[in-house]
């Protein structure tokens, strides 16, 4: 098991450790004159596959964090980077190939040792 990373949160910049966020639309819908009457937090409405959910939901579960906190931290990963915590790319024609091959399972290797796929990859 790993240890919960919840304390991991705090070491980012500005994180309030009541971790709820609440979507209530702009501060003008919300009927708000001024800051010091506006909400702490905001809600995010998404919606998602079911089943990704279940097992994404089961992973933070055991690494110890809500999904609460597991997506503020990576608003605070984006607004640390500036964008993305990780890289996004299209795959090149060659990728796309080799990638539906496989799905089809044509073109696959196997090996029953490792020692095996290790000497193949080093020749």
């Amino acid at each position: 098991h790993f240890k919960p990373v919840s304390h991991l949160l705090e070491k980012i910049s500005g994180i309030d450790r009541r971790l709820d966020l609440y979507y209530l639309g702009s501060v003008s819908q919300m009927g708000y004159e001024n800051e010091e009457n506006m909400a702490k937090t905001e809600m995010i409405r998404a919606r998602i596959e079911p089943g990704l959910k279940k097992e994404v939901s089961s992973i933070f579960k055991t690494i110890g964090l809500s999904t609460t906190e597991a997506i503020t931290l990576f608003y605070k990963m984006v607004k640390l980077n500036k964008g993305l915590p990780f890289e996004i790319k299209i795959p090149n024609e060659l990728t796309l190939k080799v990638m539906q091959a496989t799905d089809e399972g044509r073109d696959l290797t196997e090996w029953n040792r490792v020692d095996d796929f290790l000497d193949d990859m080093d020749s």
